[in-house]
């Protein structure tokens, strides 16, 4: 396969300077099929740009397929004869709303995720090599001796106003307009999620959802009694507005689940102009968006994506989000910004749980004011966009033809849709046997529309896993026949 050209006209982001430069350079014969390129930190050096920009711009190359990843080496400019997998197409759910009924495949997936003996390729859990735990627990140890028993009270709703105002203060930073009085502290992202769907659902309504969605988030579908209207989703793009409009001319939608930024578990990014327009649609028709923000801090390119909160006029946003997936999933620090169903998420946080422990949001307020959070972000966005590219070429190496992978521009999660023929629970239980643990598609739709799909996590990689990912990939082909 020839590469695709890159345009080397008008590129807004430097990562797509630095990559236009180095197909130049491939197109003119200074780079042969074959050998390799600058490591990210040369190129990073070469140009003047951050590791993160060219990260960006080796991917891009690899998207396009003029170069390829190999693990504990480098990149290499491809071969025309090499081949890669497509991305898997949009989802085609049904029309019809479902019930969820997954919580014991779930829970079976998720006491394997605990299995220190397998090999973890299935929970969508963070690095926690990667995570600042060392930082977090001399600040937890230097409150605790410092506040003495102030750290031990009730931080009642809306929780640690110091934490408050440090999210605030990122939002607006980020181009959101909140105010510190504007967020409820929660205990983790679910938390938040489920006091969301208590404020504005009632038993049996419809909840449009994107498809696939996280199975966590199904779990509280389910929980609450709420039917899920799967609505066709791009792995680049996200849900589709087309789809959603229609749903909505022909249901009673109370509300609209979301990940806009970096799906779990497509990787999809919803571009800021879609998010705009899925914020209007809704307000025209008094509709809520629960919006699910866990991961918006994780990007891969030079830029932050927006989020739909930033384009709320009426109130009808409720973005959700946690600390979970970049300083600590223990913690259970999370937070929601409910918009005009805050005094409801306020009643619902207090009778719920009352409160969220209060030493955990003080380390975490006191590492986000001493800038700590930075750093630690740029790291794990170059640690994790390195570990989905090689977690990517290595499935491209190891599985069938018929198989596709998306192409996440952020988070750790990779989406895998194998040869037409494979079931996804046998392919599970096979690799079980085999001390490696993945994630079976049935679990992320209420409907059973992906069987032949599994999700990996790549934010670990090291030998182990490619081994495990090489295995995997023959399993994979035995099933396949």
């Amino acid at each position: 396969m020839s590469p695709q050209k890159v345009s080397r006209e008008n590129h807004p982001f430097r990562y797509e300077r630095i990559a236009a430069e180095v197909m130049r350079l491939i197109e003119q014969g200074a780079y042969q099929p074959g050998e390799r390129i600058p490591s990210v930190r040369e190129m990073s050096k070469q140009q003047g740009a951050s590791v993160s920009a060219v990260l960006q711009a080796y991917m891009q190359l690899e998207n396009l397929g003029a170069i390829e990843a190999r693990p504990q080496s480098g990149y290499y400019v491809r071969h025309a004869s090499d081949t890669e997998f497509p991305e898997p197409e949009s989802s085609s759910p049904g029309l019809d709303p479902s019930h969820v009924n997954l919580h014991d495949l779930m829970m079976m997936a998720m006491r394997d995720s605990l299995n220190p003996s397998l090999v973890q390729l299935g929970a969508a859990m963070p690095n926690l090599e990667l995570l600042p735990t060392e930082r977090i627990d001399r600040i937890m140890a230097s409150l605790a001796r410092s506040t003495e028993r102030v750290s031990h009270h009730y931080e009642i709703p809306p929780g640690l106003e110091d934490l408050r105002v440090q999210i605030a203060r990122r939002a607006v930073m980020n181009g959101c307009q909140i105010t510190p009085n504007d967020v409820v502290i929660t205990s983790g992202g679910v938390e938040g999620i489920h006091l969301c769907l208590y404020a504005v659902c009632n038993p049996g309504d419809i909840v449009a959802i994107e498809s696939p969605m996280y199975f966590g988030t199904l779990q509280l579908l389910e929980v609450h009694n709420l039917r899920a209207l799967e609505i066709p989703t791009n792995p680049r793009e996200g849900i589709s507005l087309e789809a959603l409009q229609f749903a909505i001319e022909h249901n009673p939608i109370k509300a609209v689940l979301t990940i806009s930024n970096f799906n779990n578990p497509l990787g999809s990014c919803m571009p800021d102009e879609k998010k705009r327009e899925l914020v209007s649609m809704l307000a025209r028709y008094e509709i809520p968006l629960i919006d699910n923000d866990v991961s918006s801090e994780i990007y891969f390119s030079e830029k932050r994506p927006m989020v739909t909160k930033a384009f709320d006029q009426k109130g009808l946003v409720l973005q959700c989000s946690s600390f979970s997936k970049d300083i600590s999933p223990s913690m259970r620090v999370g937070w929601v910004s409910p918009g005009r169903y805050k005094n409801t998420i306020e009643w619902l946080k207090f009778t719920t749980s009352a409160a969220t422990a209060r030493l955990p949001q003080m380390a975490i307020a006191q590492f986000l004011e001493t800038g700590g959070y930075d750093h630690q972000l740029r790291r794990i966005r170059r640690e994790y966009a390195n570990n989905v590219a090689m977690l990517s070429q290595a499935v491209m190496r190891s599985f069938p033809s018929g198989t596709r992978v998306t192409r996440p521009t952020g988070g750790f999660v990779l989406w895998v849709q194998l040869p037409e023929r494979v079931d996804s629970l046998e392919v599970y239980a096979l690799a079980l046997k085999n001390n490696i643990t993945i994630t079976p598609g049935y679990l992320f739709s209420p409907s059973n529309q992906f069987p032949n799909f599994i999700r990996l996590n790549a934010a670990v990689w090291n030998y182990p896993i490619e081994r495990a990912v090489r295995r995997l990939g023959e399993l994979v082909a035995e099933s396949a026949g």
